[in-house]
């Protein structure tokens, strides 16, 4: 301890073994011990006492679109990590797609990450895409550090980002397999899509008629069978369909490598409860019903389902238009995120440790993020600083998002964040923030 720079004590300190009243001190950026409570501080560190506010790890994010270069005017690195920081969440990974290029090369992947460099208030990694002509592009963003790749089997809603059919997607897979890699995939069918009533307009009810869960279960079918033939690892995306469960339990307990997000929407939002015309609760695949959401929550406790993450999908205001139809597709949620779910999670029995499992330990695991992802020595000193028992009531306007469009406008949450550090630092609290100070990661060989 007599090196600390950095000494933080809280009566609430989340770490691996538990909550409990620590001392957590921090050198050169990293955690290098937790210790008892009432431990002496050196003379030479300077002490954050936070009361009885709970210290958690940073959240990790691996479904972030920020959308830059190319639509910045819908997101940016700037506003997307700000966002992030008064949220709690520490380390994104950024989607390969609604940037223009979108990640799909080496030589796109350089266009990012030189957008992102000076732009970052948290750490940015990134996910490469998996594209029907781009198998000999996979291995080299590999090797250029990408965490996996994206891969849809439906349209992703943007023309320079073609789904996989299932010939291409066994390619694909195949390929990554090959050397060790992740697909992560947007798993809806086309055909049953395709076959869905499609009538446009305002009504949400008949939105959610066109995006039927059996599209979800038979998509999860496909890549369950096509990461068994080829023993690969795969991870299904936002998954909204509760039918699509048992599907995977059995699939894991057969070995599958498989693992599985839902996103704060799915599990706080219900379809009861969308007015027509709302296109500000527009996602792809849908908020379903209450019935579905209880069963999600069951999987989140039961670990059939592993994570969750926002799928931060913005756009301009002007985008959402009133036809469900035609409306982008997405929900912003970085800010909230951390709230939302806390909100839900407690009126469920859950406690804050389900919540750090589901949105920091796991989400790091999913990305091979050893640093990240908890309270103990040796990884990063990045925290988020909880005042769990607090409450606010959503305006958009105190939104960092650049486009302060929101499905959780009027809604008082649980759980307002103090402040969030990043290796040692405070780089947000009470709405400032300090200037950019995340860094690039890349996948660690």
């Amino acid at each position: 301890m007599s090196d600390a720079e950095l000494v933080l004590r809280s009566t609430r300190v989340i770490t691996p073994e538990g909550t409990r009243a620590a001392t957590v001190t921090v050198s050169a950026g990293t955690i290098t011990a937790v210790l008892p409570y009432d431990a002496e501080v050196p003379a030479t560190a300077r002490l954050e006492d936070l009361g009885d506010h709970v210290l958690l790890p940073g959240l990790v994010d691996t479904h972030v679109h920020v959308n830059d270069p190319g639509r910045t005017e819908w997101e940016g690195f700037w506003t997307a990590t700000r966002a992030a920081a008064a949220g709690g969440i520490t380390t994104l990974v950024d989607m390969p797609l609604n940037s223009l290029p979108p990640t799909t090369t080496v030589a796109n992947l350089g266009v990012k990450q030189e957008v992102a460099a000076d732009k970052a208030h948290i750490d940015v990694g990134f996910w490469g895409g998996a594209l029907p002509g781009n198998v000999t592009d996979l291995r080299p963003l590999h090797d250029a550090g990408v965490f996996g790749f994206k891969a849809f089997l439906s349209p992703s809603g943007v023309d320079e980002f073609p789904h996989l059919d299932q010939v291409q997607l066994a390619r694909s897979l195949a390929e990554i397999a090959g050397f060790g890699g992740l697909l992560i995939v947007h798993a809806e069918d086309p055909h049953r899509l395709a076959a869905a009533p499609q009538h446009g307009g305002p009504r949400y009810a008949d939105f959610l008629a066109s995006r039927p869960r059996d599209a979800e279960d038979s998509a999860v079918a496909t890549l369950i069978a096509q990461a068994k033939r080829l023993d690969a690892r795969v991870h299904v995306l936002h998954l909204s369909s509760s039918d699509a469960l048992p599907l995977i339990a059995a699939a894991r307990a057969e070995g599958v490598r498989l693992t599985v997000e839902t996103c704060p929407h799915y599990l706080t939002l219900t379809a009861e409860e969308v007015p027509d015309g709302a296109s500000e609760f527009k996602c792809c695949p849908p908020i379903r019903e209450a019935a579905n959401q209880d069963l999600l929550w069951q999987a989140l406790a039961d670990g059939t389902i592993d994570c969750v993450v926002t799928d931060h999908s913005p756009s301009t205001a002007d985008l959402k238009t009133a036809d469900f139809a035609t409306a982008w597709g997405g929900i912003s949620g970085l800010q909230l995120s951390l709230p939302a779910v806390w909100t839900e999670a407690r009126r469920r029995g859950h406690g804050l440790e389900d919540v750090v499992r589901w949105m920091s330990t796991r989400t790091a695991a999913l990305a091979g993020l050893t640093r990240k992802g908890a309270i103990e020595a040796g990884r990063d000193a990045d925290f988020a600083v909880l005042a769990p028992d607090e409450t606010f009531t959503v305006d958009p306007a105190g939104l960092q998002h650049r486009n302060r469009v929101t499905a959780y406008a009027g809604r008082t949450l649980y759980g307002v964040v103090k402040s969030t550090w990043l290796r040692g630092e405070r780089i947000s609290a009470d709405g400032e923030f300090t200037e950019p100070k995340g860094r690039l990661l890349t996948r660690t060989p």
